[in-house]
């Protein structure tokens, strides 16, 4: 791989942006982050997904200079598309992912690390679309994913001003989970999925599927859909194990069936 390094400890896979100095996303590091998605999908041994940054930032945006090649609004709008399906494919992924968030997440960055199910953030992080101070706007799903976290005023004042929060502004709006010490960040990532890598990877998958319904289905749609999850979960050998588990006052072991 030439954009990023994958390791994976305990159900716990670490995928690490690794294109230095600033993490730029290129089309090509959007492409190799889709085929190691594809390859961790049907991994038994991979029940959770941390991603963050190596060096100074999580991702300072997209690649610039790769904007300059394009010469039509045509191609611009394929690289729009490409970039969304990305982070579309993040969000209806079938297992956890969480964002480590350091330094900076602006532009494509923020939009990587809002298509992740949890934000975890140091304080001083930096986060922000700042497309407008380019004479262009978010493509990457941005708009969209930066309204439903924060609100309509408060995603026009980041994106109008161009202007970053810290980290510490996000928690408070809304974008981010909560707070976590810079030289802790990636050692409290992985405690958070180590306890979700311990529930049943049936479980966690339905209530993905839940978390995403709410996106575009009605509310009696989402709860039907509900219902019929709870159904197929309850008859899971991961629900009689639990159940067995609590009745016996001991830890449960989940196989993911």
């Amino acid at each position: 791989m030439e954009f990023f390094k994958v390791n994976t400890e305990e159900f716990v896979t670490t995928i690490t942006i690794s294109r230095p100095p600033a993490n730029a996303l290129s089309s090509g590091l959007l492409k190799e982050l889709t085929t190691i998605l594809d390859q961790l999908e049907n991994d038994e041994n991979v029940r959770v997904i941390i991603l963050h940054g190596e060096g100074r930032f999580f991702s300072a945006g997209a690649d610039i200079k790769e904007f300059t090649t394009i010469e039509s609004a045509e191609k611009a709008t394929e690289l729009a598309l490409a970039g969304q399906q990305v982070m579309e494919r993040i969000e209806q992924f079938s297992k956890p992912v969480i964002a480590a968030i350091h330094g900076a997440a602006l532009g494509g960055g923020l939009e990587l690390a809002m298509g992740c199910h949890i934000r975890l953030v140091t304080e001083n992080a930096k986060l922000g679309l700042p497309e407008l101070q380019l004479g262009i706007i978010p493509g990457f799903a941005g708009t969209q994913r930066l309204t439903r976290y924060v609100g309509p005023a408060k995603a026009a004042e980041m994106m109008w001003t161009a202007e970053p929060i810290t980290g510490k502004e996000a928690v408070q709006w809304g974008l981010a989970n909560r707070i976590v010490p810079e030289e802790q960040l990636l050692e409290e990532a992985k405690k958070l999925a180590q306890k979700i890598a311990q529930k049943s990877p049936i479980s966690v998958h339905a209530t993905l599927q839940l978390l995403n319904a709410a996106k575009s289905k009605t509310f009696q749609e989402a709860l039907r859909q509900e219902a019929e999850l709870f159904g197929n979960v309850f008859v899971s050998e991961d629900a009689r194990e639990g159940v067995q588990a609590f009745i016996e006052k001991r830890p449960a072991q989940f196989k993911g069936k």
